[in-house]
């Protein structure tokens, strides 16, 4: 990998450019030409990462003119958001069932599945992610954002199971929530994007038990 580029080619349209950045085309050829950008952008973060990617491979990937980037994309940063909101839809999941005992465990499970099988496929990208978030405060802010709503689905899902008496009533939701999403989610940048491999089977159950665990619920 070659290190990393921060010409200002990369982070802002030139000055004759960039104009056309707020005025995207909206013709078909547009749209195609556009749609082209970031399914070439997205190669490009993963196999060079954030910091590496450079405007003019994902120009030439998506086969157009480096200059016509500019007519979509007001810089590197723009395009890897776009990119990001696409990933965004493509991660969300399900959220923890508080619903009868019996059914407790396969929701944690599932969640956990649902989630660690889309971290697997969106590697490469959920590294580039973590590169960018480390020194952009606006893909620090992304990144937060991106877990929010499952952290919200746990924390009421939490609150339930409590009310239920299913689940250590002492514990505050909202920063368990967060702690449980954490630690899976750390877990799977170590397993599959920082290359620490662990079995995926035995990585879904013992997130799944640790996470009924402190809680407190029944595994059975």
């Amino acid at each position: 990998m070659s290190a990393p580029d921060h010409s200002a080619s990369d982070h802002a349209a030139p000055d004759h450019v960039a104009h056309e950045s707020t005025a995207p085309r909206r013709t078909r050829r547009g749209i195609r030409t556009r749609d082209a950008l970031v399914t070439a952008a997205r190669r490009i973060f993963e196999r060079d990462g954030y910091l590496d990617a450079r405007i003019v491979d994902i120009a030439a990937e998506a086969g157009v003119a480096t200059g016509s980037f500019y007519t979509y994309f007001a810089s590197k940063d723009d395009v890897f958001a776009a990119v990001l909101t696409e990933l965004q839809d493509e991660m969300l999941h399900a959220g923890v069932s508080g619903g009868k005992r019996g059914e407790l465990r396969r929701g944690v499970e599932e969640a956990n599945r649902a989630y660690l099988e889309s971290y697997r496929r969106n590697a490469a990208l959920m590294a580039a992610m973590e590169q960018a978030a480390a020194v952009d405060q606006r893909f620090l802010k992304l990144r937060l954002q991106r877990s929010q709503a499952f952290i919200e689905r746990s924390a009421a899902a939490i609150t339930r199971l409590q009310e239920a008496g299913l689940a250590d009533p002492a514990l505050d939701p909202a920063v368990t929530a967060r702690a449980l999403s954490a630690m899976v989610s750390r877990m799977a940048y170590v397993t599959f994007a920082a290359d620490q491999p662990v079995p995926f089977e035995t990585l879904v159950e013992t997130l799944t038990r640790l996470w009924m665990n402190a809680l407190r619920m029944p595994q059975d």
